[in-house]
């Protein structure tokens, strides 16, 4: 049975057509369970009563918005685990790059493939931990991957799933050039670049949490990053 049977998909949209489209692919196509909120305030509550796999999450929604529900769900304990793909209209820009800075791990712009979206979900569920089982040092970055947790000269810092895995990735290939269509194969899980400014969005929150140690990520103008050795 493939492991990713049977887990359940948060989908947060008011609109009919989409919600119904979605669904149908996701439990038909992908095995996953739905439940369904029409409104940020549902949300909520649903994410942490049931604590789905993974939340699918419109931006315009009634009663709260989707930025609202993803930084709120991004700061509590029992949900800041929880993966968030986040629905956004073409116009929304601004409202994307702020969604991923509180944390959500990917965006698909409407109008989109139903397939395409089962790709997303599929790969993000994938993801891995970083193969490192001990502490990883690099100047003043220390990593306990056992732990999860990050430190930046003996200070713990607070990162999302996405942005550890990404500067793990950086860590253990110290002062080699990585790609951004690789990164996105090795901590989104995806097949092919589907939007390389995710990378970047991710690289520059990152480096803003690093503080001081942030010039250890250094940008390879046209190609994508290394950490310095």
């Amino acid at each position: 049975m493939n492991r990713l049977s049977n887990k359940k998909i948060l989908l947060v949209e008011d609109e009919v057509d989409v919600v119904d489209m979605l669904t149908l692919q996701l439990r038909k196509a992908g095995g996953f369970l739905v439940s369904v909120a029409h409104d940020g305030a549902e949300a909520l509550k649903k994410a942490r009563a049931e604590l789905p796999a993974l939340v699918v999450l419109d931006l315009m929604l009634p009663r709260m918005s989707g930025l609202e529900v993803c930084k709120v769900l991004k700061t509590e304990s029992s949900t800041r685990h929880i993966p968030i793909i986040m629905l956004t209209a073409k116009a929304e820009e601004v409202d994307r790059i702020v969604g991923l800075e509180f944390g959500a791990d990917d965006y698909v712009t409407k109008p989109f493939s139903p397939r395409e979206m089962l790709l997303r979900i599929k790969a993000i569920l994938r993801r891995g931990e970083p193969n490192e089982s001990e502490n990883l040092t690099r100047g003043a970055i220390m990593i306990d991957s056992a732990r999860h947790q990050v430190f930046v000269s003996n200070k713990r810092i607070n990162l999302t799933a996405v942005e550890f895995k990404l500067l793990s990735m950086l860590m253990q290939r110290p002062g080699r050039v990585q790609a951004r269509d690789r990164l996105l194969n090795e901590v989104w899980g995806y097949e092919s670049a589907i939007d390389t400014r995710t990378v970047d969005t991710h690289v520059r929150r990152l480096r803003e949490k690093l503080g001081k140690a942030a010039s250890a990520i250094e940008t390879v103008r046209g190609f994508g990053y290394r950490l310095r050795e």
